[in-house]
């Protein structure tokens, strides 16, 4: 099993930058394929981006390409969502979410896959 904490939410002027981290708890984080959602007010959730084992396939959601970049450190157990130029419509509860993943196998935007949900942390983006 594996804990997930995330940090680094709050309030952010839109054209600013944040960075979202989540860290994991266990020995076999390597394992384990991320992905990072979100939900805003009276929305259902929805994919951000995702990133593989080892970290060497990334993709994200078409409203966020070429401003949020997904990243790893797996001898920190800490996955990062980094946050540029961020948009009012950005504003969110964010999750980051775990998936054990099979060789090379490749879950993305898949919530349904995903086993293990952090708590969430909240993204304020001021116009």
């Amino acid at each position: 099993q594996v804990q997930l904490v995330e940090s680094g939410g709050g309030s952010v002027q839109a054209g600013g930058s944040l960075r979202l981290s989540c860290a994991a708890s266990g020995r076999t984080f390597s394992s384990y394929a991320m992905g990072w959602f979100r939900q805003a007010p009276g929305k259902e959730r929805e994919f951000v981006a995702a990133i593989s084992r080892s970290g060497g396939r990334t993709d994200s959601a078409d409203s966020v390409k070429g401003r949020f970049t997904l990243s790893r450190d797996n001898t920190k157990n800490t996955v990062y969502l980094q946050m540029n130029s961020p948009r009012p419509v950005d504003t969110a509860v964010y999750y980051c979410a775990a998936k054990r993943a099979l060789g090379s196998a490749w879950y993305g935007a898949k919530q349904s896959e995903y086993g293990y949900w952090g708590q969430g942390t909240q993204v304020t983006v001021s116009s």
